[in-house]
């Protein structure tokens, strides 16, 4: 039997296996994504009411308020003041989940009551924990990273079309014993891109520079952590997470404004690229992530490294609101 031959006859058998155990047939992968080998826990998603590529923001109310977004390539996650008093502690990492249709699923996945389990599109199984995840920040003082808790405000400016875009605000958290920060932070992910764009203007009871870190969570998909790479020139860093037999792995990267960068460290939970920015004044840095069995066809380090280096990104900010 020739290659081409059995190939097809394998791929009528799997359909075939899909039909009888869930009903219905899972649409093909896109042409740069290898169809994952990946066990169907129930409940099968709902299917999509429409199967077109869209970038949309939704606002989980039935889950302490999540604020889910997502275009055809990639899906985030950040929590809600509500998750405070029932998964202490939370905070305000970015939260990155596998994708693997064009078509927008977070919603319906966290709808199951099992994000983490693979019910026919992703799954989430990127812990952020207490960390930053995947683009996160905070502000770096007296050797130490300075957090905020979850956000306590939303405002969507788009959603359902080619632009996911909304603004959150985080309420002041203190930085040592002297000093106040709050943060309000847009984030606009059009379709065609892993990258989310993140305008960041951070306020303060006091008027001196802020040095931010923002951060790559160091164990969010095991124990052992991943691969860096770090290349300063480009206000570039990648990670590329543990493979995992049962759900591949994901990998994450961040720019930022090389001429903004003051280093390059570690704490305990982040790889962090600290930046030196002022109170009032907006700054822009980009999260970005995939899924080695999602969109894209990031199977190995070298292309996702080669994608992230090579993204055309605008770092110029609005300019300061008037006040």
């Amino acid at each position: 039997m020739n290659l081409a031959l059995r190939s097809s006859l394998i791929a009528h058998i799997l359909i075939a296996v899909t039909v009888a155990t869930t009903g219905c047939v899972s649409a093909a992968p896109p042409k740069d994504q290898a169809p994952p080998v990946m066990t169907t826990k129930p409940p099968v998603l709902t299917p999509p009411t429409d199967r077109a590529p869209a970038a949309v923001v939704v606002q989980a109310d039935y889950r302490y308020d999540d604020l889910l977004w997502e275009n055809d390539r990639t899906a985030h996650r950040i929590y809600g003041h509500a998750l405070e008093a029932v998964e202490p502690p939370s905070g305000s990492g970015i939260d990155s989940w596998g994708k693997q249709y064009p078509w927008p699923f977070a919603d319906r996945q966290l709808r199951t009551g099992d994000q983490h389990g693979y019910h026919g599109e992703g799954l989430d199984f990127y812990n952020v924990g207490t960390g930053r995840g995947a683009g996160g920040l905070g502000i770096w003082h007296d050797n130490k990273l300075w957090t905020s808790r979850n956000y306590v405000a939303h405002r969507v400016h788009a959603s359902g079309a080619d632009v996911a875009d909304f603004e959150v605000d985080y309420a002041p958290w203190p930085v040592g014993v002297d000093r106040q920060v709050s943060e309000t932070r847009r984030f606009t992910l059009p379709l065609g891109t892993h990258f989310t764009r993140m305008v960041s203007t951070l306020s303060s009871n006091r008027p001196e520079p802020l040095l931010v870190g923002i951060g790559i969570g160091r164990r969010t998909t095991g124990p052992d952590g991943g691969e860096v790479t770090v290349d300063r020139a480009k206000g570039l860093m990648t990670w590329w997470g543990p493979d995992n037999e049962a759900h591949g792995r994901m990998a994450i990267a961040l720019r930022v404004d090389p001429s903004t960068i003051v280093e390059v460290r570690d704490d305990a939970d982040n790889h962090l690229m600290i930046v030196r920015v002022m109170p009032g004044t907006p700054f822009v840095y980009y999260s970005g992530s995939a899924w080695s069995r999602g969109a894209g066809g990031f199977d190995t380090r070298e292309k996702w490294d080669a994608y992230a280096a090579a993204e055309k990104l605008d770092f110029s900010a609005p300019r300061p609101a008037v006040r």
